[in-house]
Formats: C-alpha cells, structure tokens, sequence
C-alpha cells in the first residue's frame, strides 16, 4: 500500500505542485519560485538552532536584500495564500486516490464480514445482531472547516480531474484557485452552518447508506422490503439545535433548520420519483408513481402537507409494488424496492436533530420559575428534585425577566411542532451537557413534560445526560442507579422501550483529565452503566462526543469500537463528527461508504468475535488503572502550573480562534472577560496546542506514566499489555498520530523566554520522553512504523505547512521580544492558522 501512496499520490503532487508554483499572485510573479526556498530554508535553519526570526530574516537578507518592511510582509502574505492552495491540491490528489490507497474491499468492509462470517458459520448470529444494531454518526457545526462554499465547488473539480489526469483542466482549476478568496468575509449564521452540513446529506449521505444497507442484506440473502430494521445506519444532526453556549441559536433557527432538512430531503425523493417514473410505465402502476410524486411536489413547491407521515408515502408505494408483482411479474422490481428502503431509512426528518443545552442553564431557568412563583429554589438535592418534580405548571412566557429563559421554554415548544411535520425520528433527543446530578436530569424531564403537555401521557422525547469531566465520569453509575429508581424516571423510560441514551464527552474528558485518564474513565464508565442498566432492565446507548484528532477522542475509531469488550453494551454505535473530519472521511461517497463499512463492522464483529485481545482480565485492568492514575497525576500538575493559562492567552494564538469568520460559536463558555480554564471549549483548546505544533492534549502525561511505572519494574508487563490488548494498542497507536504531529523546533525559541522558559521546557522533557517510551513500548523504531500512509501523509502534510508555522511563530516570537503587538503581526498569525488547520484535517 505505501509504494501505491508513493505512486498515486506523493510523485503526482510533485507533479502538479511545478504548474501550481508558476501561477501569479497579484503583481508578485516570483512568489511561487521563490516557495521552495524559504521551505528549504526553514529546514535547515531549524537544524541549526535557528529561531524563526532567525530564518524569515536570513531569508530576507539573502533573497530579497533591500526591500521595505511592507514590501517584505506583503512577500509573507502571498507565501501564505500559496501555501494554502498547496494543501488543497494535496488534499484533492488524496481524495482523488481514495479507492487505490484504501483496500475498500478487505478488512473492515462489508464484503469481508459476510465472508468471514459465512466461512465460521455465524451468519444466522449476524442477522440476529442487525436487526436491533445501528451506527449513528451525529455531524455537529463544531467549525474548523475554513473553506467557503466556492473554494469547496473547485476542489470537487479539481479531485475529478486530478483522478482522470486531465492535465488542461488541472491548470485551470489552479488558476482558479489562486484567484479565489478562501476567506469568509463575514461569521456565518447557524443556519448557514447547517445548510453547509445539509449538502452532505444530500450529496453523499443519502446514496451510500442505501447502497451499505442493500448490499448487506443482498450479501445475506436478506429481502429488502420486509427487511424489520431499515435504521441500521443513520445520520444525526446538531447544527440549530445545538443552544450549549451558542447564544445565536435560537428556536426560529430550530425550526428553519428541520424545515430545511425536509424540504432537501423531498428534493432527494422528487428527483428519484421522476426517474421511476420513467421505468415504471405500466398500467395500474404508473398512476401510483404520479400520485406519489405529486404528493411530494405540493409539499416541495406549494408548501401543502399533504403526507401527515412517511407511512402516507409508503403506503402508495407499497400498493404500487403490489400491482407491479400482480400485473407486471415484478418487472423493475428491485428499482422501486430501493426507493422504498430510502423512504423508510430517511422518512420525513433525513437526519435526527438533538436539542443540547448546559445543565447549568437549567439550574438558572428553575430559579426564576420558583422565583416567579414566589418561592426559593434552595435545599438539598433531594429537597430540590421533589420541588421540581411536584411542580404542576410553568408561569407564562411573560413573566419572565430573562429573556434566555424564555428562549430555552421556546425551544422545548419546538419539538411538538417538528415532529408534527417531520415525524418524532425529527427531533427526539435533549442532551444535558455538563451533567453532575440527578437533579440536573430530572429539571429537563419535568421542564419537557410542562411544556409539551405530556403530564399524564407519554414523553415522547428522549433526555440525554452528558458526562464531561473525570469527576462526573466516576459519578455517572450512581446517577444513572438513583435516576433509574425514581418512580416517574421509570415510567418514561417504559414508554420510551426501556431505553436509555447516555453521553460521554472525550473532548472535554481529556482537557479536564489529560489523555490516558479521559479514555480509561471513559471505559470504565461505560462498563459501570452497563452493568447498572441491565441490573434496571434497561438498555444503554453510548453516544461517544468526539473531535477529529486524538486529543478529542479522534485517531482510529474503528479499532477503538473493536475492543470495547463484552462488558460494553453494544446495541448501538453512536459518535459525533465534526470539521475537517466531515469532509475528509465522509466528504465522498467512496470516502463515506469505506468509514461507515468500517464502524458497522467494528460493532459487530465486536459482539460476533469476543477475545482476549477485547476483555482485559483483572491483572491487565490493574496495570491500565495505574498509568491512567500515574498520566493524571502528570497532567494536573501541567494545568496547576501558573504559567499554563497564561501561556495559552499570550503565546499560543488561542484568541484568534475567536476572529476566524468560520463558525457561530464563541470562544469560551461564560460572559466574563477573564480566561478560566473550566471555560474554554475543546475546539480552541485543542487547537492552540496544534497550531504551536505541540499537541500537549494527545499526550501529555504519557511519557511519565510509563516511566513510574518502569521504575516500579513494570516495563516488561506493559510490553505484553501492549501486544495482548487491542484498546491499549489502540491508546497508544492514537496517541503515536499526535506525537508525529509536533514539531517543538519552531518553537525552541521560548526555552530563553523569562517568563516560559522553564514551562516550555517542561512541555518539550514530556514530549521526548513519551516518543522514546512509546517506541520501547512497541518495539519500532519509528513513530507509525506500523502505519506507513498515514506517516507519509503526515510528513508530506507537515513539510507542506512549515513555512506557514515558521511564519506564525515569527510573529509570535517578535510580538513575545517587542512586548507590543502590531495589525501585521496579528494578521499574520490569524492568516497562518488557516493553512495550518487545514493541513491537519482532523483539526476539529
């Protein structure tokens, strides 16, 4: 597979990266020529010791002597558009290669589970399985997607003719390229967000998951029209309903959103219609056809209801699927079967929007409504939950003083309204971010039940605890047991199927934790809810939050989903995906198809195929609990350091996370004007560490764990823990991915700054003492000596980029030296974070 990549994709971006350096940027026709160098140049400079001010203005000196200060940054500027424009032929080329440097037929893919299964005799066992397994992938506008929409057009044309090598029109769109603005000139609005993500469904989403679900049922010798669990793979959707420290998004923006969700998705069916209605031409049938589409024209053009359900649709289609059995021997059969498996997979909704929100708003929502009743929302926890729970109404919306309050009132009001049009798969679920207590669940499922009028029937909506931080993690079982055992609790959850939803946040579980802790309390959590579910009867759903890269619970899902073990419930696989992540994973249907192939497949071989590699025994758990504890320990004293918030606000560019025209959502959590730690969100957090090329979050704490313990004489056993354990391996294969990401000589600089001198070197002893214990560990001699592609697509990715990291860390160092910041020097270093993120792809 790597001389593939070496051919496919490495020597064709030597290739077509000569015409694209020949392109002109305004007046300036030797930037692309002169590329090369300064690349070159900060190769070698940061072999020798070099400081990026060093390298930019030795450049300088000896490429262009004599030229002005302006002449000199406008020079950095179009490097930086260059560069950009470089990462994007790079990502086309590897996007167009897709198929050849992924073996979308081998492990992992649909064809090889049904071929496994059919050779050890368990494909009886497997349909079992799907008939109550789904993978939900929920897209969430968490932004790190800096491409607008006309840069995005291009690079779609570009990959289709890098892929049949259309040389003349590989130059075109390159030049097109160079003259297009790859800057949003305003914030987008959360709408605009969605209508983003919404192409994606429409474009990739609704043709591969019919295709998956076809060819596994065909593969198993399953009919597709009877077929009871047409859910095996679904889309969640975020963007609108996503209120968590978002105060842009409103109700109205809800509504818009799910409005905009059915309407696309009638588009997808009106144009599959017509196109029936050109093979189904046959007497009694034809005229069904017409009705549906007619049906699906007055709801897409004249905004008529005239389908109250999915089930209105599909029982014309199946009338007509009848007469074409009856009259017509079932001639195009298989055609209009497909269109049937897409109505049932996608109904009216298309994707399952989440309503989300902080508990602590809650708390503050309940305070008014006590106070507005003339009554004090104080006492004990008990004390609390039976005050809300013998609350029998909720003061009108005019009483209230705070107007986020009513807010938060309207957007429960706007689940009645969206399941009316686009049925109860629309909207079913409010998450509880920051979850700490059984009250903070109850103070959503009585606020759900006032507003929807659900007193006495049932609640036909799903409430999610999500738990974040390490503390909540351990206290989630004995949340999840007392809510279990309060008496109104059950009876919902005996309406909803006996059914729990829970959520585990691995962003912010690693920023709380460091990154061995978070992952190892995540599974431990999950074991325990298990375990405390079936205890209840019920059945849990882990739905996993996770980021892009390592540091937010990133790197290989499909090997993580495979070795959960039989303590895990495993009804279903559910996890968030975000930024570039969206796009370089399931931005295709080739792309898209192989990713969801390879999660359905984790899951179930993970029920079908129980080893040892999956169940940890005691003595393995024992040594796991020990580096997590030993990583913690680590980590907390990193973020105890007095100079660990102040070197994310001064040094790493984390305030420019907040003046990038990308995405909706502030910064930071809370309205003060002060950093606090508890504040930040995962994205700029993790980010800033990546844009200094240090990765602190996918790592830190490693290193140390593993160095206590071989000083307690442990190393050999973590060896075998290493090759006996499919998640220990997978652990420290992730974390392999952010270490081979860092690059701490642009940053060397700072070990002579006074005042973080001592704490970089700190960051930097842990870094070279996790790549030296990570490479005992696993016997390579090389970080992802096991992976290749993704080491050389790394390497590639990085060399790309280094002029853009020099070029930011220049601004860096000179604002750091000269005490005072400039608009350049703040340009610079905002205009670098583009390029630098892109080249990561799993930045979000």
């Amino acid at each position: 597979m790597q001389q593939i990549y070496d051919t496919q994709v490495a020597k064709r971006f030597t290739i077509y990266n000569s015409l694209f350096l020949d392109l002109p940027f305004d007046d300036i026709y030797v930037t692309g020529t002169l590329l090369p160098f300064l690349g070159k140049a900060c190769e070698k400079g940061y072999r020798e010791g070099k400081t990026p001010v060093e390298i930019i203005e030795g450049f300088f000196d000896e490429m262009m002597p004599g030229e002005s200060e302006k002449r000199r940054s406008d020079f950095l500027f179009q490097m930086i558009q260059y560069v950009e424009r470089q990462v994007v032929l790079f990502d086309s080329i590897e996007d167009a290669a897709y198929d050849k440097i992924n073996d979308i037929h081998g492990k992992g893919s649909i064809k090889a589970l049904i071929s496994r299964v059919e050779t050890d005799k368990k494909k009886k066992e497997l349909i079992e399985k799907l008939k109550t397994f789904s993978v939900r992938l929920t897209l969430t506008a968490h932004p790190t997607q800096f491409y607008p929409g006309n840069v995005l057009g291009i690079i779609t044309d570009l990959e289709n003719a890098i892929r049949t090598d259309d040389l003349e029109s590989i130059n075109l769109l390159l030049q097109q390229l160079g003259k297009t603005g790859f800057i949003n000139r305003e914030k987008p609005t959360p709408f605009d967000e969605a209508i983003s993500l919404i192409w994606y469904l429409e474009n990739v989403f609704y043709q591969s998951i019919p295709d998956i679900v076809i060819r596994l049922l065909k593969g198993l010798g399953e009919p597709i029209h009877t077929w009871e669990n047409p859910g095996i793979l679904k889309v969640g959707f975020w963007p609108g309903g996503d209120r968590d420290g978002n105060p842009f998004v409103t109700h109205e923006t809800t509504l818009q959103v799910a409005d905009r969700l059915k309407k696309w998705l009638m588009r997808c069916y009106y144009r599959d219609l017509r196109k029936l209605k050109k093979r189904l031409t046959f007497k009694k049938v034809e005229e069904l056809i017409a009705k549906a589409e007619r049906g699906i024209f007055y709801t897409l053009f004249e905004n008529k209801q005239v389908y109250n359900s999915k089930e209105d649709l599909l029982e014309i289609l199946l009338e007509a699927r009848e007469a074409l059995i009856t009259h017509h021997d079932g001639l195009f059969l298989n055609l209009l079967d497909e269109f049937i498996l897409k109505v049932r997979i996608f109904g009216f909704h298309f994707a399952h929007m989440d309503l989300r929100q902080d508990s602590r708003k809650h708390d503050g929502l309940w305070e008014e409504i006590f106070s507005i009743q003339g009554k004090e929302f104080t006492g004990t926890e008990e004390e609390l939950i039976s005050k809300v729970m013998k609350t029998r109404g909720l003061p009108s919306l005019e009483d209230f003083q705070e107007p986020f309050h009513k807010e938060m009132l309207q957007s429960l009001g706007t689940v009645k309204e969206i399941q009316a049009l686009n049925g109860e798969e629309g909207l079913h679920r409010y998450i509880i971010s920051n979850c700490q207590s059984v009250l903070h669940v109850l103070e959503v499922f009585q606020l759900a039940r006032l507003t929807l009028g659900a007193k006495s029937s049932p609640l036909p909506l799903d409430i999610v605890p999500l738990f974040e931080t390490i503390d909540d993690l351990a206290m989630a079982p004995q949340i999840m047991s007392k809510l279990y055992e309060t008496p109104e609790y059950a009876e919902h959850l005996k309406s909803r199927g006996m059914k729990q939803n829970i959520m585990l946040g691995f962003s912010d579980g690693t920023k709380d934790g460091g990154y061995l802790k978070a992952n190892w309390s995540i599974l431990v959590a999950k074991e325990e809810l298990s375990e405390v579910s079936r205890k209840y009867g019920i059945k849990v759903v882990f739905f996993d939050g996770r980021g892009g890269p390592v540091a937010r619970g990133g790197g290989n899902l499909h090997n993580f989903y495979a070795s959960l073990g039989e303590k895990v419930d495993n009804s279903e696989i559910q996890v968030t995906i975000q930024g570039q992540t969206i796009s370089s994973n399931y931005g295709k249907q080739v792309s898209c198809t192989y990713n969801l192939e390879q999660l359905l497949s984790a899951g179930l071989e993970n029920h079908l195929y129980p080893d040892g590699e999956k169940n940890l025994n005691s003595k393995q758990r024992e040594l796991i609990q020990s580096l997590a504890d030993l990583g913690y320990e680590s980590y907390k004293k990193l973020k105890n350091h007095p100079k660990f918030v102040p070197y994310l606000e001064h040094v790493a560019p984390l305030k420019y996370f907040g003046m990038t025209n990308i995405g909706s959502r502030p910064l930071k959590r809370g309205k003060g004007s002060g950093l606090r730690f508890e504040d930040l969100r995962a994205i700029p957090f993790v980010g800033s560490w990546a844009q200094m090329k240090q990765n602190i979050p996918g790592f830190f704490g490693v290193g140390a764990a593993i160095a206590q313990a071989e000083e307690e004489g442990k190393l050999e056993e973590i060896k075998k823990l290493y090759q006996k354990s499919l998640f220990f391996r997978t652990l420290l294969s992730n974390s392999m991915q952010s270490l081979n990401k860092c690059f701490y000589p642009a940053t060397a600089y700072l070990s002579k700054n006074e005042e973080y001198g001592e704490f970089w070197k700190l960051l930097f002893d842990e870094y070279q003492r996790s790549v030296a214990k990570i490479k005992d560990i696993s016997g390579m001699n090389e970080l992802l000596e096991d992976n290749p592609v993704t080491k050389k697509s790394i390497e590639i990715r990085e060399r790309i980029v280094l002029p853009l990291i020099t070029i930011q860390q220049y601004a860096i160092q000179r604002i750091l030296e000269e005490g005072k910041s400039t608009h350049i020097l703040d340009k610079l270093i905002l205009r670098a974070m583009f390029g630098i993120i892109n080249a990561m792809r799993n930045a979000a």
